[in-house]
């Protein structure tokens, strides 16, 4: 699957550049499937790195889908390509949202989920820049739509993101006024995680992101610190991660 972004060519005009998705790793239920997470990576990483942790987890009712991101130039290093969700220009808060690439990404995620079966739950979760495209992807299906008004298809169950951001948190409240979305965001649960000692995300990026998605009804938001945890993780997250999701989803259980 691609999607084609646009950028500034020489003489001003624009070039359309299409992209291309990288390298899907999938890991199957060890038991009976109940859920399925996609599950997103970081800058300059891939979906193997995270598949192959995410199978030494207990869950075995879980079936993860762990994509790679297209490769594309990367304003903040300079327009050196990356693996990357999105363009980013700067980490802080007044950086302007990629749009184009958030939405690519979101239906991306969607149409990986589009051929699960009806009966089993659906998820998105991530790490940095893939938590930020999850989180993302939650305020879609809350609001019934991408960015650029196409109907958003999935219905997610779960959201997790461990060390991002929220993006586009400044619009949030004009996409929850109606009723159906302010149902959906009440009833969405959603977890994120951030370490104090983050010096690529800062902490106070995943606060503002939790009180964000809080006062604007996003009701079953939990937020976990770590002292001393940087822009990583660590095993004590990943066993919060495990107990929410078999908690969130009605997971029958662990396995040994």
């Amino acid at each position: 699957m691609s999607f084609t972004g646009s950028s500034v060519g020489p003489g001003g005009g624009t070039v359309r550049r299409a992209l291309e998705f990288g390298r899907t790793y999938v890991v199957r239920p060890k038991g009976r499937h109940q859920a399925t997470i996609v599950w997103l990576h970081g800058l300059g990483d891939n979906g193997s790195s995270w598949s192959q942790l995410l199978e030494t987890l207990p869950l075995p009712n879980i079936k993860w889908i762990c994509p790679t991101a297209p490769t594309q130039p990367i304003t903040i290093f300079g327009g050196f390509p990356s693996t990357a969700w999105f363009d980013v220009g700067d980490i802080s808060e007044d950086a302007a949202d990629d749009i184009v690439g958030l939405d690519a990404a979101a239906a991306h995620v969607a149409n990986l989920l589009s051929t699960e079966p009806p009966d089993i739950k659906l998820g998105v979760g991530g790490f940095s820049m893939g938590a930020a495209t999850s989180l993302y992807s939650a305020t879609c299906f809350t609001h019934g739509k991408y960015e650029n008004g196409n109907p958003y298809p999935a219905k997610l169950s779960a959201v997790v993101g461990l060390s991002g951001w929220l993006p586009c948190s400044k619009t949030l409240k004009n996409k929850i006024g109606q009723d159906e979305a302010a149902r959906r965001a009440a009833s969405l649960p959603i977890l994120l995680c951030h370490g104090k000692g983050d010096d690529v995300v800062p902490h106070k990026f995943g606060e503002k992101s939790s009180r964000a998605l809080s006062s604007n009804g996003f009701q079953d938001t939990t937020f976990k610190s770590y002292s001393g945890l940087g822009h990583y993780t660590i095993p004590e997250e990943m066993d919060e991660v495990c107990a929410w999701l078999t908690s969130k989803l009605g997971l029958e259980g662990r396995s040994a």
